[in-house]
């Protein structure tokens, strides 16, 4: 796995996107968010991502902003999706992760999940 600043200079390079690529049914990933996941090994936001759609507050709100906050060193955290406008529309505890950041945020929209810098 990828260190922090490592990972941070990283995402700071991506800027639009040139391809787009099936996660599942739900969910499409840019380029990057695809390398998020592979480098940090966090596809499963994807799958959060994913079964908040299943949620019918969410899947109608056509803007949506994941935040994953991490408390690294006890290694819990959590994700707060809105409606861009700190509209709470759904929260996932998770009681074990190893996400590198303590914090990253990702846009979802027309069943896209990007970065900010790509939207």
């Amino acid at each position: 796995m990828v260190n922090q600043k490592e990972l941070l200079e990283a995402l700071n390079q991506f800027n639009g996107t040139e391809n787009y690529y099936k996660l599942n049914s739900q969910l499409n990933l840019t380029d990057g968010t695809k390398y998020l996941m592979e480098v940090a090994y966090c596809y499963w936001i994807g799958d959060i991502v994913s079964s908040f759609q299943t949620i019918e507050r969410v899947r109608n709100e056509p803007f949506q902003v994941y935040t994953l906050t991490v408390d690294i060193e006890i290694s819990k955290g959590g994700i707060i999706c809105t409606d861009g406008n700190c509209r709470v529309l759904q929260v996932q505890n998770l009681h074990y992760t190893d996400f590198p950041l303590r914090t990253i945020t990702l846009y979802y929209c027309d069943k896209v999940l990007m970065l900010p810098s790509e939207y």
